[in-house]
């Protein structure tokens, strides 16, 4: 006898049917004729490795900084007196030597006027001597005497040309000149303040850097130094100077770094954002494709013994498709450069293709099917 879903169970309908039958199966065998359940094929992963190798990462590091001219000095009269001439205007470009400042000089002039007389006359007096000692009519001291008074009368010479370059001011070296509240008529000390005079082709930038880099911060090192005033205007400068001692304070110290400035678009004072890298620790490099990113965090897949171990990792830094990390890998070792999906713990894994470090990715073709 024949019976129906809706016979055994008239109470529960077409629901309780569908139920019974979900349960009991489709009547299709599963078990492959052996009484176990079928699985799929079990074999080595076809993957790309790599050879990893370990890079240094690049610490970033900035400081404020502020310029100075190559050269700089506040320019003072050499002596007291009168201004007779003000031979410069405020910004100008002036050579070494050339006279800036004059001052009443006529005194000092008459002067060196006097002193010449005062050397022709102990020249002819020691040359008429001269001339009559091998008559016996003078004494050798005598001559000695008319010698040192030559030479007295040189040194007076001297004396009053010194004090008569006195009277002017000269620029000690090529540079700009500041702003002058100096006029001709007033009267000037040592202490008066004429302008301050830069050579400014060439600036100096000093910053302060922390104590922990005092041994990896090294002459020659190249640097870029921006200015406030205008960020865009970034620069390469050179390390030239480190300063000899740390701060006790701050725990810091001083470096100077040399910048060009031909352009002479920048000043003495500025302020300057100045940002250098030195080398840090070295860490394990892979391709940013072998980093995978699960629940628990980032993580890579270690070729060992023929298996696939998943290895935890930090990333540290990225740099043009590759990542530093921190991770429980040697150098040396392989690790799934491609084909990373297809990987589970334990895997066992076949390389179709060893990469050596840093080399370019391999396209999907490569890959073994």
């Amino acid at each position: 006898m024949a019976f129906s879903a809706f016979s055994i169970f008239p109470r529960f309908g077409l629901i309780a049917a569908l139920a019974v039958l979900a349960a009991c199966g489709d009547g299709r065998d599963t078990t492959g004729g052996s009484g176990a359940p079928r699985r799929g094929p079990q074999g080595p992963v076809a993957v790309i490795a790599q050879v990893v190798e370990f890079k240094t990462a690049q610490q970033q590091l900035e400081a404020v900084g502020t310029a100075r001219a190559r050269r700089s000095v506040v320019l003072y009269p050499p002596t007291a007196g009168e201004v007779t001439a003000v031979n410069f205007a405020a910004g100008d470009f002036v050579k070494a030597g050339d006279v800036l400042l004059e001052l009443d000089a006529r005194q000092e002039r008459l002067a060196v006027d006097l002193a010449k007389v005062a050397v022709d006359e102990a020249r002819q007096l020691l040359e008429r001597y001269q001339r009559i000692e091998d008559t016996g009519a003078i004494s050798a001291s005598q001559i000695d005497e008319a010698k040192t008074a030559l030479v007295g009368a040189r040194i007076q010479l001297e004396q009053a040309q010194v004090a008569l370059a006195d009277r002017s001011l000269k620029a000690p070296f090529d540079g700009f000149l500041g702003l002058s509240q100096i006029d001709p008529g007033a009267r000037v000390t040592t202490t008066t303040t004429v302008a301050q005079l830069d050579d400014r082709a060439v600036l100096f930038i000093d910053f302060p850097a922390p104590e922990e880099i005092f041994s990896s911060l090294v002459q020659g090192t190249v640097i870029s130094a921006a200015p406030f005033s205008n960020p865009d205007m970034s620069r390469e400068a050179t390390l030239a100077a480190i300063d000899s001692q740390v701060e006790q304070t701050t725990r810091s110290f001083m470096a100077r770094a040399v910048i060009e400035n031909g352009k002479d678009d920048l000043r003495p004072g500025m302020s300057f954002r100045v940002g250098f890298s030195i080398p840090g620790r070295a860490w394990p490099t892979v391709p940013e494709a072998a980093s995978v990113w699960g629940s628990d965090g980032a993580y890579l897949w270690a070729i060992e013994d023929g298996v696939a171990q998943r290895k935890p990792l930090s990333i540290i830094a990225r740099q043009e498709g590759e990542v530093l990390v921190d991770a429980a890998i040697a150098r040396g070792s392989l690790i799934v450069a491609e084909g990373v999906q297809k990987v589970r713990v334990g895997s066992p894994v076949k390389t179709s293709a060893v990469r050596p470090p840093s080399a370019a990715p391999v396209g999907p073709d490569k890959l073994a099917r």
